[in-house]
């Protein structure tokens, strides 16, 4: 029986030379590392980001693929990038979903834990 899995792993860095806290900008780099962890060929299709600050502001970012790509991943294969974001907070968080359809028409989501976005020092 085919199973179908997309493990996430995230990494994320504070990008002082981007940030300005005197404008309340911060900014965020978090590099992802998609490993399909299922038995079937699988591609990444689109995502949906959930991202918050500190004072509850929530944005939703939807669209195709990740960073201009849609990739197909074998069993055990791994794909990984980075991106960012800019919050108006010195912390926050992200959580989200990739969207994927495996080789066999099997349509799922993969959904991505929640992680912090946090200025070194700004949580105890």
């Amino acid at each position: 029986m085919p199973t179908y899995r997309l493990d996430v792993a995230v990494k994320t860095r504070h990008i002082p030379e981007q940030s300005d806290p005197s404008e309340n900008r911060y900014v965020f780099a978090y590099t992802i590392t998609i490993t399909n962890g299922g038995s079937v060929p699988t591609q990444v299709i689109s995502r949906h980001w959930v991202i918050t600050d500190a004072h509850a502001h929530v944005e939703e970012v939807k669209g195709l693929g990740v960073v201009g790509h849609q990739p197909l991943l074998a069993p055990g294969e791994s794909f990984e990038y980075t991106s960012g974001s800019a919050l108006t907070t010195a912390t926050g968080s992200m959580r989200g979903s990739y969207f994927a359809v495996a080789e066999d028409g099997m349509r799922f989501e993969a959904p991505i834990a929640e992680f912090a976005l946090a200025v070194p020092r700004a949580l105890h």
